[in-house]
């Protein structure tokens, strides 16, 4: 899929694919953006994680590139990537589909966002809306249905960027999410029907 404007004009995004494979690794930056886990942490069992945090799960997520699997999207502004969102169908995350508060609310096919991942120098801009815009639009060109999102309702003004790696549940609603389900208080299940 070619780059999509937004309507800021300079808000663009791409796939993942092996073209700007280093582009995502110039976002995610030598430690994979969050102690080694170049976004694998969803899609791989939390021993096969945690044995190979780092450049193994670099190593994963570059194979699924490779493999064209669906793994997210980069956003750029001006041609600099500035924020990755990983968006698949469910079934690619196994800890998703193994969560007791995330568990399936019916047997709908949908795709998952499971990390909104915006650069330092670009947080607290207002970004996550438009980024949420952009996915959903994606999304349509995918003939995707139902989209889930799985954000933190914070439990204070000063939550650590580290926690805030599925997005808050304002920004979903702004971005015209509604909540399908909750099973924990701070844990909703926001859905966009397409």
């Amino acid at each position: 899929m070619k780059s999509k404007k937004t309507e800021s004009n300079s808000l663009t995004f791409l796939h993942l694919n092996p073209s700007n494979w280093s582009d995502f690794e110039t976002l995610f930056g030598e430690r994979g953006a969050c102690g080694g886990c170049w976004c694998m942490s969803w899609r791989l069992k939390t021993s096969e994680y945690k044995k190979n945090k780092g450049i193994g799960n670099k190593k994963f997520m570059m194979g699924l590139v490779e493999k064209s699997e669906e793994t997210g999207l980069i956003f750029y502004i001006n041609a600099e990537p500035i924020a990755w969102c990983s968006v698949a169908p469910r079934n690619s995350f196994i800890k998703l589909e193994n969560s007791r508060v995330l568990k399936r609310i019916d047997d709908k096919p949908v795709w998952s966002i499971v990390c909104l991942f915006i650069r330092k120098d670009f947080r607290r801009k207002g970004l996550s809306v438009k980024i949420l815009n952009c996915v959903v639009e994606y999304c349509k060109s995918k003939k995707v249905e139902i989209l889930e999102a799985y954000p933190i309702i914070p439990y204070s003004s000063k939550i650590p960027d580290a926690f805030a790696w599925t997005g808050f549940l304002t920004a979903y609603e702004k971005a015209g999410f509604i909540e399908a389900a909750r099973i924990s208080p701070a844990r909703p299940i926001m859905r966009y029907y397409l």
